[in-house]
């Protein structure tokens, strides 16, 4: 067995590294070693052989507990075919206290940043080997990997949420933050002069209209780019050009979705008194 799982790998490794199709009965193989993958507790080695496949920098700042999929023993690949990253999370989430109704604010900020340190833990990164996407390994990273986490709430943000609700199939909850007043305003600007919403996602076509407004069409829409970009100081100054629409656009469509996740073996008011009772006694 392990050997044939070995050859299968490197063949479909191959196929997929030189982009041709990887045949059907190749993939149904593949969906069969998936269900001989575990989830097992991985270190920051595991994590650096997958890191290049993340689409956000490969760099990782510090984090609590890292887990993989590995097959189990007794097959000749042993190397993790999915990573998942835990952290500590960040001190303010709006939308964390959207989902949350609150329940973190109005505390001094001491006792907040206990609370959440207490209580919530934060997916920074989930990434599956090429070969394996598209198999559901990645929500059942998530949702085999929370409970592990002994913590009430667990918590992910992600910019290609929409696109591909992993989180959600694992059983989280999505929040889907607002765009900022300043996206709205140019979106309402590309409509006035022709260019709609479903076309921002396509750089291309995006700079083909801006190239053939008329004068007092492109007059316009270049005031409102320029005070759009007034709040990305690097890019205040670009200059009318394909790479300079990419960059707009790429702000224009980014909208992160936040996940929340609540461990039913927990009480997170329960957690909150005992922290505020320890926060006492240290005021004492």
């Amino acid at each position: 067995m392990g050997g044939g799982l070995n050859n299968l790998l490197f063949a479909i490794d191959y196929l997929s590294k030189y982009s041709i199709c990887v045949p059907r009965e190749q993939k149904m193989k593949v969906c069969s070693v998936c269900r001989k993958l575990r989830v097992v507790p991985a270190c920051f080695d595991d994590y650096k052989q997958l890191a290049h496949y993340h689409y956000r920098d490969s760099r990782l700042g510090p984090f609590e507990r890292i887990f993989a999929l590995k097959p189990v023993e007794g097959t000749l690949h042993t190397k993790a075919v999915g990573i998942i990253v835990y952290s500590m999370p960040v001190p303010g989430l709006e939308l964390r206290n959207v989902a949350t109704d609150n329940f973190f604010v109005g505390f001094d900020r001491s006792t907040r940043l206990a609370l959440i340190n207490k209580n919530i833990r934060c997916i920074s990164r989930v990434i599956i080997e090429l070969r394996f996407r598209g198999l559901g390994l990645a929500s059942r990273l998530v949702r085999q990997t929370m409970p592990k986490m002994n913590v009430p709430i667990i918590e992910a943000m992600a910019v290609m949420g929409l696109v591909n609700p992993f989180f959600e199939k694992a059983g989280m909850r999505a929040y889907t933050a607002k765009l900022p007043a300043r996206c709205v305003q140019l979106v309402e600007a590309f409509s006035m002069v022709g260019i709609e919403d479903p076309e921002l996602i396509d750089p291309e076509k995006v700079q083909r209209k801006l190239a053939g407004l008329g004068d007092a069409q492109a007059e316009f829409i270049e005031r409102q780019i320029k005070c759009f970009l007034q709040s990305y100081g690097g890019h205040r100054n670009d200059q009318p050009a394909l790479k300079r629409t990419r960059y707009i656009l790429s702000k224009l469509t980014a909208k992160p979705v936040y996940y929340i996740w609540f461990d039913p073996k927990f009480d997170v008011e329960i957690s909150m008194l005992d922290v505020r009772r320890q926060s006492r006694k240290e005021n004492r």
